[in-house]
């Protein structure tokens, strides 16, 4: 089968639905609204994901995503200068491990999401 797909969107749910639109806005995505209860977030236009107003505990502390940035170090330094960890009660910043296959950090969104932010060894 060929696949002639555009972009890959998850969807993600919120504890705090506001709560947790400020902290992605914080974070530096666009937000466009798609209902009362979902919002598409996007980093550029074919990077993003859907933000729900739903809350299951064990969907949500298993839901990861892996986003792949260019530098780890410099990224991790961009999150720390947000200080998204201080401004919202639940968010986790966990500094960065050095793997085989490369490196990368972890951010925690308000409900509890597992964001990896990582490079691959070139």
């Amino acid at each position: 089968m060929k696949h002639l797909a555009k972009s890959v969107r998850t969807f993600i749910g919120a504890k705090n639905f506001e709560e947790s639109r400020n902290f992605y806005k914080d974070l530096g995505f666009e937000e466009s609204i798609i209902s009362k209860g979902m919002s598409y977030f996007k980093i550029v236009e074919t990077l993003g994901f859907y933000l729900q107003d739903y809350y299951v505990e064990d969907w949500i502390n298993n839901s990861m995503i892996f986003v792949e940035v260019d530098n780890v170090e410099e990224y991790f330094l961009q999150l720390q200068n947000l200080s998204l960890q201080h401004k919202y009660k639940d968010v986790k910043l966990v500094p960065i491990r050095y793997e085989d296959w490369g490196s990368e950090c972890f951010l925690h969104d308000p409900a509890g999401v597992l964001w990896h932010f990582g490079a691959f060894k070139k």
